[in-house]
């Protein structure tokens, strides 16, 4: 009989392929899991909130379609965790934040739905920072998501518990979401493969936060966090897709076939590499572990160029539009946010203060430099296939405690300061994944960034694909699993 913690750590494409052939029933499969999460939710703060009887019956339900022999979606029977930013109809949505503990959605968000439509259980809502506002996943509801790999350092944020989950064996499947790398952060901390699509890829719901007060910013989106680059494909494909009722625009275009991706290769692709993005500071371990495997591209029939790419002023833009939409999403005024100042984390405070002295001659000055971003950006890819870098600055760090300096250089905004390399993308919207590169001395992981150019998801998953193939990591397990 396969254990608990081996079916934890076995692929979501496995498993279904278990239930199908009747080696597993959705019952047993959901049992297990929620044994796994009695065991680990304690120790890693993965959820904010848990619906074990309603997973329950939805897996007698499933159990029920694979009796009678009903057509089976790609994740029927699977138990997925889903990060708390977005909603599921009838269940606590409190996106991390106090003011909304007790806030109950009324509706499913677009890719929960389809996930749900595709036969995923859904099993809790898993922990994320104060409006998913923070790269890692501290909040005033509970305990602080923590690292699989060392329990004392952050997971990173803001789809920290989902990424604990994937890490530690809970899951071999959580979806995340990504405004400013809130997947590839995670990722590349806790030593996962998490991608980011183009954006508008991924469709948003219309009215997907408007019972929360909270509306997610525009440069955000869906994706996966799994530990396999196939588990990705299968699950980026199920929420996928062009919806009607998508928040601002959602690209018209056909899904690509994200599987057969996995086959193609690297081979003859031009691929550059940027151990610093422009002079970021960056630890000299992160960067020599990340071009080690940026290198490995070339063995696998790819050129890989030491590239100049310096996007100018990127953080500025990025973190004054951030500001804005911190209050244009909340619909609040000063007053509300000074009456209410109490029930906030002092970083989600720090945001309203600077959102409140925005004015509208600043805003056009960064929308126009969003425009540049995405010109540099484009002129990039016309002569390159992909850009590498590593995906954060640092290893993970104590919860709590976000390096102030890095590589003997003072990093600009300490929130942040460790992860310059994932928001520019973003502004830009290009696709981008973080795959596990290595392990710092300290034994933490470490990840590397793979973007590429817009719409083109096939060209990132079939590099990281080849990446795992050539230097696999999905055997290795961290001590808190």
């Amino acid at each position: 009989m396969t254990s608990d913690r081996e079916l934890g750590f076995m692929p979501t494409y496995e498993l279904r392929e278990m239930i199908g052939s009747k080696e597993i029933s959705p019952v047993e499969l959901m049992e297990s899991h929620l044994r796994r999460a009695d065991e680990l939710d304690p120790q890693l703060g993965i959820f904010i909130t848990r619906i074990s009887d309603r997973a329950m019956d939805a897996a007698r339900k499933s159990e029920s379609a694979v009796l009678r022999g009903d057509p089976l979606g790609p994740l029927h029977g699977i138990p997925v965790p889903y990060k708390d930013t977005e909603p599921m109809a009838g269940v606590r949505w409190t996106h991390g934040s106090l003011p909304y503990k007790d806030n109950v959605a009324e509706t499913d968000s677009i890719p929960l739905e389809r996930v749900v439509k595709a036969g995923g259980i859904i099993t809790g809502k898993t922990n994320t920072p104060e409006n998913g506002f923070a790269g890692t996943t501290e909040n005033l509801l509970g305990p602080p998501a923590r690292n699989p790999w060392n329990p004392d350092k952050t997971p990173g944020g803001s789809s920290g518990g989902a990424a604990a989950a994937v890490a530690s064996g809970l899951t071999s499947f959580a979806p995340g979401g990504d405004g400013g790398g809130s997947i590839r952060i995670p990722a590349a901390f806790s030593g996962v493969y998490g991608i980011k699509a183009t954006q508008g890829r991924v469709a948003r719901a219309a009215n997907l936060t408007r019972n929360a007060g909270y509306s997610v910013v525009n440069n955000a989106t869906s994706g996966p966090l799994s530990r396999t680059v196939r588990d990705a494909a299968i699950t980026l494909a199920v929420m996928s897709g062009h919806d009607p009722r998508g928040e601002f625009d959602t690209l018209p275009d056909e899904v690509p076939d994200y599987l057969s991706a996995l086959n193609k290769g690297v081979k003859g692709l031009k691929i550059g590499w940027t151990p610093d993005m422009g002079g970021n500071p960056v630890d000299p371990e992160v960067a020599e572990v990340a071009e080690q495997a940026a290198r490995s591209f070339e063995e696998m029939g790819a050129t890989v160029e030491t590239v100049e790419f310096t996007p100018s002023d990127y953080e500025e833009v990025f973190w004054t539009f951030f500001d804005y939409f911190t209050i244009k999403g909340l619909h609040a005024t000063k007053d509300d946010f000074e009456n209410n100042r109490e029930l906030l984390t002092e970083y989600f405070g720090e945001y309203m203060d600077r959102a409140n002295t925005l004015s509208a001659e600043r805003m056009w000055q960064i929308l126009c430099n969003i425009g540049w971003d995405r010109k540099y950006v484009n002129e990039y890819f016309d002569s390159y296939d992909l850009l590498l870098s590593p995906t954060l600055a640092v290893p993970a760090f104590d919860i709590g405690k976000a390096p102030d300096v890095i590589g003997g250089k003072r990093v600009p905004h300490r929130l942040w300061g460790f992860t310059p390399f994932t928001y520019l993308f973003n502004l830009t919207g290009n696709p981008a994944a973080s795959a596990p590169a290595g392990f710092s001395s300290g034994g933490l992981p470490i990840g590397l960034h793979i973007i590429g150019n817009m719409k083109d998801e096939v060209t990132v998953l079939a590099a990281s694909a080849a990446f795992e193939e050539a230097r696999p990591w999905a055997d290795k397990r961290p001590p808190v699993s």
